[in-house]
């Protein structure tokens, strides 16, 4: 089993053992680009650059898959979270075409690398099936036919769905696809490192100066380089994307039936937010993966409460033998609809970024790989400004307010916290997270199950917001951007770079 920036397990980081690089780094050399993040978005572009004659590094702040890859439900779509109506409503018909091109040209990059290393993902293409379950969602999903149709979506109306869902009107729309993502991840960065690429993990960036060259310090040393790409789910630090990337925490599970009547395809309901299916073979045995109940990061306040509507709504529909596996994990909405892929807003030319991919980021990750490769290779791609990060416009001031906020957060005491006066201590459960106040300042508490305190600034290191107790992952999330921290603080998930500050408790 793999790391993963989570407590729950889910069924891809269970079922793969950690992956180990081969080639080494190197201090001294410059390299043509250096890529943060080790997911399939990092994977996918270094593998493209490598091959193109770039000579690339890959930075990793855990290991392989230890973000959102691993904690994914590895749906791949043309049929996106953003219906093509809004797309055009939003950038035009023209531009929904060229979503439209850009996932159809992504899933065929995957089944392309698939074939060419023989890499043994589980990978299908399938059907995906748009179910309706009153009038107004009849209404949308009418919409949905139309415009996908007119952006080249294979799409139709149908009587019948793959699983035991009662629905008033549906829609399959063809060439989707599915696969373990793990598998195809390692086959991909086997190949980078075949290559000639490097990779290294357990390496977090810590700063970059793009003043003349990138020069990335880190953990493990400083690295040159002349173009960097941030691939790490939303860039760290402080940025304008993350004023218009919303983050969510999304739900999932997989289970075994008591008969073998798997679902075929991909199939998704209309609420808000809507469920999710699909079966997958993983190690010779079948799951029935389905997901849902979204929030927003750090808004629940009992996230144990989505795993239980999750698994009352399975066990209302389908005949359950076994809950194998539940998990969540998180994603980056943007406000438009559309990734921001390219130039990093306040930075050089040289320095790119991928984020914002919503619920369709196995998708998006290849969407990312080509267009960030044809940049650096200035072949002028197509959709390079539909993508565009500049289609956010800067706002007076921002830069003295990246300034200010990157400080490092100030003490909170400069000695050790009396556990026995601290009353709210007493009321803390073990496996329970609560924030208190002692001497007018904030503190994170986590008590442990042998009843070990940990406690911590609560003041979120990448723009200063309280982070709340999310009870499923024991994690502590931020509200504001989605950075989150384990019970000692470290950080889990960007934008945030550096630690929360641990504050001992006697």
């Amino acid at each position: 089993m793999i790391r993963r920036d989570s407590y729950t397990i889910s069924l891809w980081q269970d079922n793969i053992q950690p992956y180990t690089e081969t080639n080494k780094a190197d201090n001294e050399k410059r390299y043509d680009v250096v890529i943060v993040g080790g997911g399939i978005t990092g994977i996918s572009t270094a593998l493209l650059l490598q091959e193109e004659g770039k000579n690339c590094l890959l930075i990793e702040a855990g290991n392989i898959g230890y973000g959102t890859s691993a904690g994914t439900t590895a749906h791949l779509n043309t049929l996106l979270d953003t219906p093509y109506y809004t797309l055009q409503k939003n950038f035009g018909k023209e531009q929904a075409i060229q979503v439209y091109t850009s996932a159809m040209e992504a899933i065929d990059l995957i089944k392309y690398n698939i074939d060419r290393f023989n890499i043994d993902c589980g990978f299908s293409f399938a059907d995906a099936y748009l179910f309706a379950q009153d009038d107004k969602q009849q209404e949308e999903l009418d919409k949905i036919i139309t415009t996908s149709r007119e952006c080249g979506l294979n799409i139709n109306p149908t009587d019948s769905i793959p699983i035991p869902v009662q629905f008033t009107y549906a829609a399959k729309a063809g060439a989707q696809a599915q696969f373990s993502p793990l598998p195809y991840i390692y086959g991909l960065a086997k190949a980078f490192e075949n290559a000639g690429g490097t990779i290294i993990q357990q390496c977090r960036v810590t700063k970059i100066d793009n003043t003349a060259h990138v020069i990335i310090s880190t953990n493990c040393g400083s690295f040159s380089a002349t173009d960097l790409i941030y691939a790490t789910h939303t860039p760290p630090g402080i940025n304008l994307l993350h004023l218009r990337c919303i983050p969510y925490r999304s739900y999932a599970m997989a289970v075994t039936l008591v008969e073998d009547t798997y679902p075929e395809g991909l199939i998704y309901d209309m609420y808000d937010p809507y469920h999710y299916f699909r079966t997958q073979v993983v190690n010779g045995k079948k799951y029935l993966i389905a997901g849902g109940e979204d929030h927003k990061t750090g808004m629940e306040e009992n996230t144990n409460q989505c795993f239980l509507k999750l698994e009352s709504y399975l066990y209302k529909h389908f005949d359950i033998k076994k809950v194998d596996y539940s998990w969540s994990s998180q994603y980056y909405d943007s406000t438009d609809g559309l990734p921001y892929i390219g130039n990093l807003p306040g930075q050089s030319n040289h320095v790119y970024v991928a984020t914002g991919f919503g619920g369709n980021g196995m998708t998006y990750s290849s969407v990312a790989a080509l267009l960030l490769k044809r940049l650096i290779m200035e072949e002028k791609p197509y959709n390079e400004s539909l993508f565009s990060p500049g289609r956010i416009k800067p706002v007076a001031g921002f830069t003295n307010f990246i300034s200010h906020n990157t400080d490092v957060v100030k003490q909170l005491f400069g000695k050790l916290l009396p556990g026995e006066q601290l009353p709210e201590l007493a009321g803390i459960a073990p496996g329970e997270g609560k924030l208190a106040v002692y001497e007018g300042h904030k503190i994170a508490f986590y008590k442990g199950e042998n009843g070990a305190i940990h406690a911590i600034s609560p003041v979120c290191s990448h723009m200063h917001c309280n982070v709340a107790w999310n009870t499923a992952e024991k994690s502590w999330d931020c509200p504001c951007h989605g950075a989150r921290y384990n019970i000692d603080g470290v950080v889990l998930n960007t934008p945030a770079d550096k630690d929360l500050e641990n504050i001992p408790v006697r």
